[in-house]
């Protein structure tokens, strides 16, 4: 898939995985149970052990139309090491235009972290993919409508702080997508062994997305511009 295909796939799906395990042993049943549940992208962090060997694991016996990423990229060297290894996007908690440069030269979607609208602005204009608003949870929906009101160009992805429960107050407020960490990926069901949850959890973030589009969507799109 194109840097382009990944980047609507991505916005397609509406919702991405973010995961931070102890446990990498584990990682396989997890991407089953999303899979099940509807959940077809996954964020495997760099603070995960052996996360870029993982990813090199992973990426050749993946679920058909499942797409794997990387996540707390914050160096060429690493956005480089990890494409190499087959991740298919790439996240940042922060914006670098050098690792936006090193993920296009691959064409590899490149999604990084930014907090206020200046910031947010100036990745977009950089070639930033979709843009990760993080940490989401200082911020709450609102904030995300009122930056969307004079910027509807940009793509917005909230992430930190997004819950099964509120995922599609932010898709209402203007986001293409959400990431959801722990909320969905629960760490106590995986060492418990219990993939069910994680699945009952992907159903319920991925109905809660598609609600809200369909709520959006009734209403005639998101509110006026402003700024």
């Amino acid at each position: 898939m194109s840097r382009a295909d990944v980047t609507k796939a991505i916005e397609s799906m509406g919702v991405v995985a973010v995961i931070r395990l102890k446990d990498s042993a584990k990682l396989r049943g997890v991407v089953d149970a999303l899979a099940d549940g509807g959940v077809r992208a996954l964020e495997v962090t760099m603070t995960v052990p052996r996360a870029v060997d993982l990813i090199r694991e992973l990426a050749p016996t993946l679920p058909s139309g499942f797409l794997l990423g990387a996540g707390t990229v914050i160096d060429v060297e690493t956005a480089k090491a990890v494409i190499d290894a087959g991740a298919r996007f790439v996240v940042g908690p922060v914006f670098r235009p050098d690792v936006i440069r090193a993920c296009h030269e691959r064409d590899v979607p490149a999604m990084p972290g930014c907090f206020s609208p200046t910031e947010i602005l100036t990745a977009h204009e950089a070639g930033a993919d979709i843009v990760k608003v993080f940490p989401a949870t200082m911020l709450g929906p609102q904030f995300l409508k009122d930056v969307r009101a004079p910027l509807p160009q940009v793509k917005l992805m909230p992430t930190g702080g997004v819950t099964l429960d509120n995922a599609g107050d932010w898709i209402r407020a203007g986001a293409v997508a959400v990431g959801v960490g722990s909320a969905l990926v629960d760490v106590k069901a995986i060492d418990a062994g219990q993939f069910d949850v994680i699945a009952a959890n992907a159903r319920r973030v991925v109905a809660s997305v598609a609600a809200a589009r369909q709520q959006t969507l009734h209403h005639g799109g998101h509110e006026g511009r402003g700024g």
